[in-house]
C-alpha cells in the first residue's frame, strides 16, 4: 500500500499540549486563571461588552484544543448559571411595565418582527443542513447570548456551535451599534460608563438577597429537573422580587466576573479540533445569516422612526439583535431613551426565552439530535 492509499491517522496534539499535560491539574488551572485575567483585561480595555465571558471562553478553547483541558465541577457551573439568571433581573428598568403598557402596539410589533426574522433565518439554515438538529435555531435566537447558549444544551443543541454563532453575532452587532451610535451621537460618546470593580460594604450587604436567589433558585431548578431550570428559576424569582415587591437585586461586579469566567470555561472546554474545523466550514453561511439579521432589524428600526416617531438612534438600539446586556452598555452612554431601549430588549428576551424551546422543536421538524461531533 502506498502512502497515498493509507488511511489518514489523527494528528498528534500540537507541541503546546505536552507541557500543559505535564503541569498536572493544578498547574493547568493556574495557567487558565492567569491567561483569563490577561485576556479579559485586554478585551475590557477595548470596551468589548461581553469581555467578561468571551475572554475566559477564548482562553478555555485554546487550552482545550492544546491538550490542557480542565473543567469546572457541575455544581459550580450550575451555581454560576443561577447568578447569570439573577443578573437578568438587574437589567430590568423599573419602568418596564409602564413603558410596555404605554406603547404596547410598538413593543408587540418590534418583538414579533425580530423573532420572526431570526426564526426564518434559523429555519433556512436547518433546511440547508448547515447545522444539525436545533443548533441553528438556538444560534440565531436574538436573546442574551449567554442565556441562549446555556439553554440550548438542555434542549439537544450543540452548546459549542451555538456559542460560536451567538458570540459572533454579539461581536458584529456591538461593532455596528457602536459605529452607528458614534455617528448619530453629537458628543460621539460610545463607551461604557466606568465600573467600580470592588464595591463598598453596602453593596455587598444588598447582594445577600440576590445571591440567595441565585444559589437557591439554581438548586431548585436542579431538583425540579426543568430544562434550563438552574438559570430560569433564579431569573423568575429575581424578576418577581424586583418588580412585584420592590426588593433590591444587586450583584457585585467581582461575583459576576467570577461566574462569567466559570461559564466561559465550561463552554470553552467542550471545544475540540473537530468542532473548530466544523465551525470554520460553516462560517460563511453563519456570517451571512448574521449580516442579514442586522440588516432586517435595521429595517424594523426605520419603521419605528416613520410610523411611531421614535428617534433613529433609540430605534436602532431597541431593535438591535445583539442582546440586552451588550446593548445596555452602549445605550447608557448615548443620547437615547434608555428606558425604551431596555424595555424593548428585555421584552424580546423574555419572549425568546419562553418561546425558544417550542420554536426550536417546530422549526427543526422535531429533531433534537446533537451534531456528530466528538
Amino acid at each position: 500500500m502506498t502512502t497515498d492509499d493509507q488511511p489518514s491517522r489523527p494528528r498528534p496534539p500540537i507541541a503546546a499540549a505536552r507541557p500543559l499535560r505535564r503541569l498536572g491539574r493544578t498547574g493547568r488551572w493556574a495557567v487558565l486563571a492567569v491567561a483569563t485575567v490577561v485576556t479579559t483585561a485586554g478585551l475590557e480595555a477595548l470596551h468589548l461588552p461581553a469581555a467578561l465571558l468571551i475572554g475566559p471562553m477564548v482562553v478555555a478553547i485554546v487550552l482545550a484544543v492544546s491538550g490542557g483541558a480542565v473543567r469546572p465541577s457541575r455544581p459550580v457551573f450550575l451555581a454560576a448559571q443561577g447568578v447569570v439568571g439573577t443578573m437578568i433581573a438587574t437589567t430590568l428598568p423599573q419602568t418596564i411595565l409602564h413603558e410596555i403598557a404605554l406603547q404596547w402596539p410598538v413593543f408587540i410589533a418590534g418583538v414579533v418582527s425580530t423573532l420572526m426574522a431570526s426564526s426564518l433565518l434559523g429555519w433556512l439554515m436547518v433546511r440547508s443542513r448547515a447545522l444539525p438538529g436545533t443548533t441553528a435555531i438556538w444560534g440565531t435566537s436574538p436573546g442574551a447570548a449567554s442565556v441562549m447558549t446555556i439553554m440550548s444544551d438542555s434542549y439537544g443543541a450543540d452548546m459549542r456551535l451555538v456559542a460560536f454563532m451567538q458570540y459572533l453575532r454579539v461581536a458584529l452587532c456591538v461593532a455596528f451599534a457602536t459605529i452607528v451610535a458614534g455617528m448619530m451621537s453629537p458628543a460621539g460618546a460610545t463607551g461604557s460608563h466606568p465600573q467600580i470593580w470592588w464595591p463598598d460594604a453596602a453593596i455587598w450587604r444588598q447582594s445577600v438577597l440576590a445571591l440567595a436567589i441565585a444559589f437557591g433558585g439554581a438548586a431548585l431548578g436542579v431538583w425540579l429537573k426543568l430544562p434550563g431550570g438552574p438559570m430560569l428559576i433564579p431569573m423568575a424569582l429575581a424578576i418577581t422580587a424586583k418588580l412585584a415587591f420592590g426588593l433590591p437585586v444587586v450583584l457585585p461586579l467581582p461575583v459576576l466576573a467570577l461566574c462569567y469566567a466559570v461559564i466561559g470555561w465550561g463552554i470553552g472546554m467542550r471545544f475540540t479540533p473537530e468542532v473548530i474545523a466544523y465551525a470554520a466550514k460553516v462560517f460563511p453561511r453563519v456570517l451571512l445569516s448574521i449580516l442579514l439579521l442586522i440588516l432586517i432589524c435595521s429595517g424594523f428600526a426605520v419603521a419605528l422612526v416613520v410610523f411611531a416617531g421614535i428617534d433613529p438612534l433609540t430605534a436602532f438600539l431597541a431593535t438591535s439583535p445583539g442582546g440586552a446586556d451588550s446593548v445596555a452598555i452602549i445605550s447608557t452612554s448615548a443620547p437615547v431613551d434608555v428606558s425604551f431601549v431596555m424595555s424593548m430588549q428585555v421584552a424580546r428576551f423574555i419572549v425568546v426565552v419562553g418561546a425558544g424551546p417550542q420554536l426550536a422543536r417546530l422549526l427543526s421538524g422535531g429533531r433534537k439530535s446533537a451534531p456528530p461531533l466528538p
